[in-house]
């Protein structure tokens, strides 16, 4: 594969045509991104967000739709959204094997072939390993589900802050008394001690007691995408240096010998290595993403907030009451200085009251 790519510098391809497959690769991870974005923007309401999608959609192709093929239809997003299912948890092993499976088809016996360190190439497996752990932990774990056993002794945990949590307030569901900090998941249809959110991908809320899983979860799958990517890209760069193609002249359309660009580089990548630079695109693109987001939840965790919480506070500013100066500011009530944050978060407060 790799001979076959040097004798590339030599060939003086310079038809247009071959950039279309440039063109449709960058497509591939604008429209990725596009997707990407929009479900991050609507992930506070996104209920109500797929309810109006729904509802705009029926109306536009109702009527030429079958009855029944509608209501299979709705049957499944409703089943799919608000109840609590494997398929993402089934997606997101699928795209792991996809990934894996092509850097181990390709980028490891080629990386070995040109030399590369053999700890450095086994780093994403030892990776995964640790990954595929707390995946697991998170899957599994009790993220602190209050239960009538339980219930008073979570009572007396966190005070109640007036705004976000009030005393005497009822779980309708559950029918007892709801704990500060607590909330009702409908998707998994009870009440969870210090719920941060329910996760699509473990197919499991995440609270109290397993927050910590989680956030060594997002670590370690950012690890993950930062070493395949920074393995691949490695490789693509080496393999275009011994080729020497960086030097290499081409015939354009007027029949002229230039120098070749970034673009053409790119292009040769891209049609001697296609499932390199598509597993390479959406590595990067998962590794900004799993960035922003972990960056996100160890900043409330340093803060000790949730997102449940940070979600709310555009509806705490609407309703904060400023004729009381001396209540404390939501979002302050609970945090207690980083140590202590880090603390609560390693060992959760599950049996003693120490915010007052």
């Amino acid at each position: 594969m790799i001979e076959g790519f040097r004798g590339l510098a030599q060939k003086s391809q310079g038809q247009r045509k071959e950039m279309d497959f440039l063109i449709l690769f960058l497509i591939y991870v604008a429209f990725s991104l596009f997707c990407m974005v929009v479900a991050i923007k609507f992930s506070r309401q996104s209920q109500e967000c797929f309810a109006r999608i729904s509802h705009r959609i029926t109306q536009m192709i109702g009527p030429v739709i079958p009855r029944w093929l509608q209501v299979a239809v709705q049957m499944a997003l409703h089943r799919l959204i608000h109840q609590r299912n494997a398929f993402f948890l089934a997606l997101h092993l699928v795209l792991e094997i996809a990934v894996y499976g092509e850097y181990s088809w390709e980028v490891f016996p080629s990386c070995l072939e040109l030399g590369f360190s053999f700890s450095i190439l086994l780093l994403p497996y030892i990776l995964m390993l640790g990954k595929m752990y707390f995946f697991y932990l998170c899957c599994t774990s009790d993220p602190g589900i209050i239960s009538p056993t339980n219930h008073k002794q979570l009572l007396k945990v966190y005070a109640y802050d007036g705004i976000l949590y009030q005393r005497a307030c009822i779980c309708s569901t559950c029918k007892f008394t709801k704990p500060a900090r607590s909330k009702h998941c409908r998707v998994c249809n009870r009440c969870v001690h210090r719920f941060d959110h329910h996760c699509v991908w473990v197919n499991n809320c995440i609270g109290a007691l397993n927050i910590r899983y989680f956030l060594l979860y997002l670590v370690i799958l950012l690890g993950m995408a930062a070493a395949v990517g920074t393995v691949t890209v490695s490789f693509l760069v080496h393999v275009t240096l011994i080729s020497n193609l960086p030097q290499a002249m081409y015939a354009n359309n007027d029949g002229e010998h230039v120098p070749v660009g970034i673009l053409f580089i790119v292009q040769k990548l891209f049609l001697t290595f296609p499932r390199i630079l598509f597993m390479l695109g959406f590595t990067l693109l998962s590794f900004f993403l799993l960035a922003g987001y972990t960056t996100f939840h160890l900043f409330l965790v340093m803060t000790n907030r949730t997102s449940n919480e940070w979600y709310k506070k555009n509806n705490y500013r609407c309703h904060r009451d400023t004729s009381c100066p001396d209540r404390p500011r939501w979002g302050h009530l609970y945090h207690k200085g980083f140590f202590t944050n880090m603390k609560e978060i390693v060992c959760p407060v599950t049996s003693q009251k120490i915010f007052r």
